[in-house]
């Protein structure tokens, strides 16, 4: 945290510097307006990309595997599999219904089946105990 913390602050000095800078360059005349915003916009853009690229490099490194053979154990079918990953992005049933493109009451069909191979009362628990066996991603 504090790293996050040194390095936005830093970068805010840094961007101040630069605007102190291109005003007084621009006042003083040896600079064009448009030289002194292209400037700008290009040190927005690599900080940009560089942002991106260290959010990206956490995702990555974040992700764990899956263990297939316990989903195998378990005796989850494909389906069920892919109902309990849309339950993990938060989706009600209706949702899942429609973004798996079949019935509501399929879905609640595959939720308590999936209750019942997990032993779980609800499907918090559900999803907690499918991260503790790793057969879903955090």
């Amino acid at each position: 945290m504090k790293k996050t913390v040194f390095v936005f602050s830093s970068l805010i000095v840094a961007l101040l510097a630069l605007f102190k800078f291109s005003k007084y360059s621009y006042v003083s005349g040896d600079v064009s307006l448009e030289i002194v915003i292209a400037v700008i916009a290009i040190v927005f853009f690599i900080i940009g990309v560089y942002i991106n690229k260290r959010t990206l490099r956490k995702e990555k490194i974040s992700s764990i595997s899956i263990d297939y053979k316990k989903i195998e154990q378990l005796g989850i079918s494909k389906r069920e599999y892919e109902v309990l990953v849309q339950i993990s992005d938060g989706l009600s049933n209706k949702e899942i219904a429609d973004k798996l493109f079949v019935s509501e009451s399929t879905i609640k069909t595959h939720v308590s089946s999936l209750l019942a191979k997990l032993d779980a009362k609800r499907r918090t628990q559900a999803i907690q105990k499918a991260k503790a066996l790793q057969i879903i991603a955090i």
